[in-house]
């Protein structure tokens, strides 16, 4: 387990010491906890799991996905499926209009910062 607590904060561009701020734990701690020398509480993995939604079967054991599906998702799935099917195709061409404008923002954005 405590492996995949450093896989966590390295999926997530983190270092460590913002990722025990999160925690509430000092860097040097999170070190520690890491390398498996010393232990984590379920209180932290409790934590970890609701902020950065992690699915907590895997952090335990290493099993399923890293990240729980988007927070997002499951209401998304939800009002999709309650749309007639020409509502849906329109919101999935709108989906896929906003995708290849955020890719151009995206694109402008590191251009800018050269």
């Amino acid at each position: 387990m405590y492996s995949r607590i450093k896989e966590i904060r390295n999926a997530l561009n983190m270092n460590q010491a913002e990722f025990a701020q999160h925690l509430g734990l000092g860097q040097s701690t999170l070190a520690m906890i890491e390398v498996g020398k010393r232990t984590f509480s379920d209180k932290h993995i409790k934590i970890i799991c609701a902020t950065f939604n992690i699915n907590e079967a895997w952090l335990r054991t290493g099993e399923g996905e890293m990240f729980n599906s988007s927070l997002y998702e499951n209401e998304l799935i939800k009002i999709f499926d309650s749309l007639n099917p020409e509502t849906q195709q329109y919101l999935l061409t709108m989906a896929k209009e906003l995708l290849n404008t955020q890719q151009k923002l995206l694109s402008r954005k590191e251009n800018d910062s050269y």
